[in-house]
């Protein structure tokens, strides 16, 4: 029998490895409209979720009291799902991964704003080098191939307010019901897509497109089942095994070489978001102490 923190350990593990396999094929389907590979990502990521429904409440599963939050949190995972999808295409692999490990900077600087949070002088410092490892990766100038580096950066946005819109919405709602009303409104975006002109896949794509829906429900429900398990500060770092994983897909499959900058503005980023984390357990310990003296 596995422990505890091995179980969220494995859970951690096996997101990654569904949401690396997500991208691969995101990159891969660059021949079907944004809109239609999102319809997919919509209704299969649906798939999952039915297995973890509780039985007495499978004929009002749907209903919440907390339907503008829910909707505040699906328009701006819509923002973050299109910019990545979009980035994915446009950029290699691993210099999109390496910009989105930036999400909790970002999610530091909205939570200053939203939730009122106080941010010390180690939490600005990582900001700070966050934004120059950022930098070093995207080399901005004004040349036509660089506006794609926004889009990571968009995503990183997004995913910092759903970040937020989650723990808002954990403290009264089932993980299941926040990621139904998020792959539905997945998937009445993508019908307003449909006049750009969606293509019929063959037998071979439906079934690399169904799968790419199917990964994504299951990552997000891993990922929160390996919360669940493990203690957060355990699990976390292995996120960054995502780098490889983006390096080894894009080399085995696109011929991609990261380039210097790329990794060194990675190391930067990857330190930012280590900092930042390890701050914010800190600060919750000091709160917990506290709370028990």
């Amino acid at each position: 029998m596995l422990s505890k923190n091995q179980l969220g350990f494995l859970y951690m593990f096996l997101s990654i490895c569904a949401f690396s396999v997500m991208d691969l094929i995101v990159k891969w389907s660059e021949n079907y409209p944004v809109g239609e590979v999102l319809f997919f990502r919509g209704l299969c990521g649906v798939i999952p979720l039915l297995f973890v429904i509780p039985q007495e409440r499978y004929f009002d599963f749907y209903k919440t009291n907390r339907g503008f939050l829910h909707f505040k949190r699906c328009i701006s995972g819509l923002i973050a799902i299109t910019a990545i999808f979009i980035a994915l295409r446009k950029l290699p692999l691993a210099t999109v991964v390496s910009i989105t490990f930036a999400a909790p900077i970002f999610t530091t600087i909205m939570s200053i704003f939203l939730l009122s949070e106080k941010v010390g002088l180690y939490r600005w410092m990582a900001v700070i080098v966050g934004f120059i490892g950022i930098l070093v990766i995207s080399e901005p100038g004004f040349s036509s191939m660089n506006i794609y580096y926004l889009y990571p950066i968009v995503f990183c946005l997004g995913l910092s307010y759903v970040a937020i819109a989650i723990k808002q919405l954990s403290s009264s709602e089932p993980v299941w019901l926040i990621s139904f009303y998020f792959s539905l409104s997945i998937m009445i975006f993508s019908f307003f897509t449909i006049p750009q002109g969606w293509l019929l896949p063959s037998v071979k794509d439906l079934f690399l497109l169904s799968t790419l829906g199917i990964l994504g429900g299951l990552a997000n429900l891993w990922l929160t089942q390996s919360y669940k398990f493990a203690d957060v500060s355990l699990v976390t770092p292995l996120k960054y095994l995502a780098l490889v994983f983006a390096i080894f897909f894009g080399y085995i499959f696109w011929n991609e070489v990261p380039t210097f900058k790329t990794l060194i503005g990675s190391v930067l980023v990857i330190i930012s978001s280590v900092i930042i984390f390890r701050r914010e357990i800190q600060l919750k310990k000091q709160v917990s102490t506290s709370r028990h003296e």
